[in-house]
């Protein structure tokens, strides 16, 4: 893994020559094919200095790459890109370090850190005016949650004399406890009722901010949990079913939400919420379907949103503006962009044959294990989300196109970025045997 570490440090000059951003793309493929030709299983290996690759940090590193370099693509024609490819580095190297680190204290520094470049993203590349209280809103989020668990952390050395995961063991029921550990998480995710940073966020981010944001910020809360959840069994096993219930009914209340948001960006950031509900409950089982099931609802999910992000900002770009109201007719006005948003409106209420139908299908099986009357709250999940979804679709591209225009053209770079989003959701379900 150090290699990987190393040769992102080097990379840094080449953030600063000028007009190299494809560079700099080959740069993240080729740190993609490198974690794409090791190998992995269900315990740590290349193990180097406090890092290594599991079953579950292997897949969401190949991830942080390839959004990573759609990244790339979707900030080509944007202001001080030099800079912009130095943050983006600085946040991927963090999001390797969560990902590939074997110690607890290791992982929650990184988790910090991993703030600090999203917030200057969200700051200097941000539109209006109110991106200042949405990186208000992020910060104090997650610190609020992050110094108790800081305090915790030191107490657990103290007590195990340990900071590894494999050794970290602790058959204590005590409630704060579990808090502590869980709500950082939850916050992250974010779980219903701590979400409100979430759709400001999105909001005022860039396309950028918003991809890596719904792509692989969500995704620490979900790998989180999972490492937490085999250190400390005992306190799931005694208090799951307080965040199983806020998240069933969360996941159905924030459903009924986006039938009223005006702003396309801010229901594909409450759709992500309802979504991580789900990835919750699944986790929350404990059971091995629930687990790779939340875990693959977690892959897909990145790449469906975004995409799904970067698709409303191709609609910002040509007509000025993210409200339904302006948003009305692009299916004459921009035909060439209306399958990609078919399909992908499709894949996010869980069609075949998507990697989200099959992750929702083992959620569901595990569910019905934990409490079997979850099926009739997943029907009404699943209802809501199909809504929400049409909603959508239909809203956007019928109706009476607001302007004189009659046909736009997407160019090769939008096209590229959208089949590399759609095409890992149809092909990843024809590797599941890698999973198990």
């Amino acid at each position: 893994m150090m290699k990987i570490f190393f040769m992102m440090l080097m990379v840094i000059p080449i953030c600063f020559f000028k007009k190299f951003w494809l560079l700099n793309q080959f740069v993240y493929l080729i740190l993609y094919f490198m974690v794409l030709v090791m190998s992995y299983s269900n315990f740590f290996v290349k193990i180097s200095y406090f890092t290594g690759l599991d079953l579950f940090s292997y897949n969401l590193v190949m991830l942080s790459f390839m959004i990573s370099s759609l990244m790339v693509i979707s900030m080509s024609g944007s202001h001080n890109l030099n800079f912009y490819f130095f943050v983006n580095l600085c946040l991927v190297f963090f999001l390797l370090m969560i990902f590939g680190s074997l110690n607890f204290l290791y992982m929650y520094i990184s988790f910090e850190f991993v703030l600090v470049p999203l917030v200057v993203l969200i700051l200097g590349w941000g539109y209006q005016p109110e991106r200042l209280m949405a990186g208000l809103y992020l910060f104090f989020y997650t610190l609020m949650v992050s110094l108790p668990l800081l305090i915790l952390i030191l107490y657990l050395y103290n007590y195990s004399g340990c900071m590894f995961f494999d050794y970290m063991k602790n058959n204590s029921t005590f409630f704060l406890y579990h808090f502590i550990m869980m709500f950082v998480f939850m916050v992250k995710l974010p779980m219903y009722l701590v979400h409100f940073w979430l759709p400001k966020a999105h909001v005022q981010a860039p396309v950028s901010g918003s991809m890596i944001l719904a792509g692989l910020m969500l995704k620490i809360g979900g790998y989180g949990l999972i490492r937490i959840m085999y250190m400390y069994e005992y306190m799931y096993i005694n208090y799951s079913y307080i965040w199983y219930s806020l998240s069933l009914v969360g996941s159905i209340l924030v459903s009924m939400i986006c039938l009223i948001q005006g702003d396309i960006k801010s229901l594909i950031a409450y759709s992500s919420i309802s979504h991580m509900g789900m990835v919750i409950m699944g986790l929350l089982t404990m059971k091995t379907w629930g687990l790779m099931g939340s875990y693959m609802l977690m892959l897909s999910h990145g790449f469906c949103s975004s995409a799904m992000f970067y698709m409303a900002n191709l609609f910002y770009m040509r007509t000025g503006s993210r409200s339904f109201f302006v948003n009305k007719g692009l299916i004459v006005y921009m035909p060439s962009s209306s399958m990609f948003w078919f399909i992908l409106c499709a894949f996010n209420m869980s069609c075949p044959p998507s990697m989200n139908f099959i992750s929702e299908l083992m959620i569901l099986s595990s569910m019905l294990s934990f409490w079997i009357n979850s099926f009739l709250y997943f029907i009404m999940i699943s209802f809501f989300c199909a809504c929400f979804s049409y909603y959508l679709y239909s809203y956007s591209q019928h109706g009476l196109f607001s302007n004189m225009y009659t046909f736009s053209m997407m160019n090769m770079l939008e096209y590229l970025c959208l089949t590399m989003h759609i095409a890992p959701l149809i092909f990843l379900p024809l590797m599941m045997l890698s999973f198990f």
